[in-house]
């Protein structure tokens, strides 16, 4: 019978190998992360979108400041679904014998790879079994989907607005170089 013990083990069982990138090690026997401990972060400027966040933390990388630092979070998530068109079963088809086509493709270059006969011929074969193949499934999965779902769409994760976030201790030295550039993209000096 064992019992647990009361410490964690900090270093790997003597029965695993050393990796490729060497000895696995927990966590909490991370030199790297006993290093950087995580402190409080403070939000220093908030932009509407990813471009002038991404602008804001490369105007304080060339200013020599410590950038690791530095997170853009965003914020006010939403999921947008953008509709792009009505699917009916023949562009499903459509789409099914396309896509069946390129696998055709790769079987009838695999198939060509090894074989004596026409090398040509069995590519063409392979992308029209392949196509002929993906317009039936095709065709099928969107009848079966008995019209629930009769268009195509798009999502995306957006957010509202982009927040750039800063370790506490530097915190003020990013305030002051962000207000030296809302000051140059304004016009003053």
């Amino acid at each position: 019978m064992t019992t647990p013990s009361d410490t964690p083990p900090t270093a790997p069982a003597a029965g695993i190998p050393a990796g490729p990138a060497g000895v696995p090690v927990t966590p909490a026997a991370d030199p790297a992360a006993a290093a950087a401990p995580a402190g409080p972060t403070v939000s220093v400027a908030s932009y509407p979108d990813y471009a002038l966040a991404q602008q804001a933390v490369d105007y304080l990388s060339d200013n020599q400041f410590p950038v690791q630092r530095t997170s853009i979070i965003g914020t006010d998530l939403r999921l947008v679904e953008n509709v792009l068109g009505r699917m009916t079963t023949v562009r499903a088809a459509m789409a099914g014998a396309a896509s069946g086509a390129w696998f055709g493709l790769f079987i009838g270059l695999f198939f060509g790879i090894f074989s004596n006969s026409n090398w040509f011929g069995l590519i063409f074969l392979g992308l029209l079994i392949g196509a002929a193949w993906g317009a039936v499934f095709g065709a099928i999965a969107q009848a079966m989907t008995g019209g629930r779902r009769d268009f195509t769409s798009r999502s995306s994760l957006q957010a509202g607005q982009y927040a750039v976030v800063v370790d506490a201790e530097v915190s003020e030295q990013a305030r002051q170089l962000l207000t030296r550039l809302n000051w140059q993209n304004s016009g003053a000096s």
